[in-house]
């Protein structure tokens, strides 16, 4: 579906929202009728629970917002200098564009015209965002995805012509495990033309306390923007579930290098869900699986790039070197 506004400033292209509905569903009859019980963290994103994320990056112990727009402060203008005026602006996981501001008005200062290709999973997002830019910079054209990233990726090819930059932020790199980020910037790397780059938000390893309180904010913001997946499934589905009757857990495991974030029943309960015309069991401390959040040192982002046939142009860190930001190009044919 293609709608666009007056003088052709805004697209937006989405996916069918019945297809979406029917993965939500299936998703959950799925994940919650495993031994381990998991939900996809992709359903998180829905309009309140993009509201939830949003203010989750204004809290004090979410450092990665604060982190990745100091080095956009500072760089941006020298990202923007390496193109040239027919640049396309893509980005993934593109939420309220608000770092991504930064990136605009680089281009815009250097160029009359830019036009931004924002993915997202939340169409309220995209829209709200769109919103927002189109009427703060005129020279902007927004053509809008609202699709999961697998889908977006391929319309995103569809949707532009000529040099571009792809712009994947705030971490998003991290809800893959490593070999599926690893699978997913192939893909990404398969989008980009020769002269075409990746500019890429990685977190750090760092420090049990702080990896853990990022995840699980004292405000209570991260569990209630956990627990909005249940809201969503009773409002969605027909669900019975009491999201008071699940806590919200954020684990670092520092083998595997990631926070695991899990909704854990705080007693012994049976939940229906009407729309699925199912019931689901949990034993008391009984978790299921919502988010993973992979951190990386320097050598795994070297690993990760080089496992993706992409190569580091420049490599950026914040003032505290919490997390960094990386200008990937292709690699050259031959290498």
């Amino acid at each position: 579906m293609l709608r666009s506004a007056p003088r052709q400033r805004y697209a937006l292209i989405e996916t069918p929202a019945e297809r979406d509905a029917g993965d939500f569903a299936a998703a959950v009859a799925a994940g919650l009728s495993l031994a381990e019980k998991t939900l996809p963290c992709r359903f998180l994103y829905d309009a309140r629970g993009s509201q939830l994320f949003e203010a989750i990056c204004q809290t004090p112990e979410y450092y990665l917002t604060r982190a990745e727009h100091e080095i956009l402060g500072a760089r941006a203008g020298a990202i923007a200098a390496r193109f040239g005026d027919r640049i396309t602006l893509a980005e993934l996981g593109s939420g309220s564009a608000r770092k991504t501001r930064l990136l605009i008005e680089a281009f815009l200062s250097r160029h009359a015209a830019l036009r931004y290709v924002p993915v997202d999973i939340s169409r309220d997002a995209l829209e709200a965002s769109a919103r927002s830019l189109l009427a703060r910079y005129p020279g902007l054209e927004v053509c809008a995805i609202a699709s999961e990233y697998h889908e977006g990726l391929r319309l995103l090819r569809e949707a532009t012509v000529g040099p571009k930059l792809i712009a994947w932020l705030g971490s998003n790199v991290g809800n893959f495990d490593r070999v599926e980020a690893a699978g997913f910037l192939r893909r990404v790397r398969r989008a980009l033309a020769q002269e075409d780059c990746l500019l890429l938000g990685v977190d750090l390893r760092k420090p049990q306390r702080v990896l853990e309180a990022a995840y699980d904010d004292a405000g209570g913001v991260t569990a209630r923007f956990t627990r909005n997946l249940l809201v969503r499934i009773n409002r969605e589905l027909g669900g019975r579930f009491a999201p008071a009757a699940f806590a919200h857990r954020a684990r670092w495991l520092e083998d595997e290098g990631k926070i695991e974030i899990d909704l854990v029943s705080r007693e012994r309960q049976r939940v229906a869900i009407a729309a699925l015309g199912l019931e689901v069991a949990f034993a008391k401390d009984e978790a299921i699986h919502v988010e993973d959040s992979f951190k990386y040192s320097p050598a795994e982002i070297d690993d990760l790039l080089k496992a993706a046939s992409l190569c580091c142009e420049e490599r950026w860190l914040d003032a505290q070197g919490r997390f960094a930001l990386v200008l990937c190009a292709p690699e050259s044919p031959g290498n």
